[in-house]
């Protein structure tokens, strides 16, 4: 069973999540409120455990910004899905490098929502168009300046490949393919924006225009 906390500001919005996630198989909202500081209100009186995802708007009217929200709740253990109408590319951005999951806009069909809920519980990356043209549109998104080869065998390991068959399809020695994979992790720290898992790396590739969000993970 996943556990679900909706947290937004607007009342009519989350009872319309919550009518979705209570027809969906396998899924219980654990919570349903309008701030983060509600939520962590709510974990303290009831000794509940964090939820597995939150979904959580992106602008709340209680003077937080999303950084600060992305980042109380990743660090308290849950994943975290920006559910918004995407028209903010540097706020989209900020909760992206705050450890956000991803963002399925407002004007998503309810089943959407519910499956970027399902996957992102399931461990697995959320690569929308709503991500990526959000991204995309912000001009000030920090490049991490990487080489033609760096680029190459990013893309290449981010679907899914192992790092020795990345090597063989470019045709370099497995340790290349490694040192590229330590520089390319290296140069997104530097610029604020990590990747320690393969998943961030990902992302990052999404993020950056390397991969595109139709490409299949493990390019089957």
């Amino acid at each position: 069973m996943t556990r679900v906390a909706l947290i937004d500001d607007h009342e009519s919005v989350r009872l319309g999540l919550e009518a979705a996630c209570a027809r969906a198989t396998a899924m219980d909202v654990a919570f349903s409120g309008s701030s983060v500081t509600e939520y962590l209100d709510w974990r303290a009186q009831t000794g509940s455990a964090p939820a597995d995802v939150v979904v959580l708007d992106l602008t709340l009217g209680d003077g937080t910004t999303v950084t600060e929200n992305v980042h109380t709740l990743v660090v308290d253990g849950s994943s975290v899905i920006i559910h918004s109408v995407a028209d903010r590319p540097a706020a989209v951005r900020e909760a992206l490098a705050a450890g956000a999951a991803g963002i399925v806009s407002k004007s998503s069909p309810i089943d959407e929502v519910i499956a970027a809920v399902g996957a992102v519980a399931s461990g697995e990356p959320l690569n929308n168009v709503e991500w990526a043209s959000a991204v995309d549109g912000d001009r000030a998104f920090a490049d991490a300046q990487l080489s033609a080869r760096e680029r190459e065998v990013l893309r290449l390991y981010a679907t899914g490949l192992p790092l020795k068959i990345v090597a063989d399809r470019l045709g370099i020695a497995y340790s290349t393919a490694k040192e590229n994979i330590t520089r390319v992790r290296v140069k997104y720290v530097e610029v604020g924006r990590p990747a320690p898992t393969k998943v961030d790396l990902l992302r990052r590739a999404v993020e950056d225009g390397i991969l595109t969000p139709i490409e299949d993970a493990g390019e089957n």
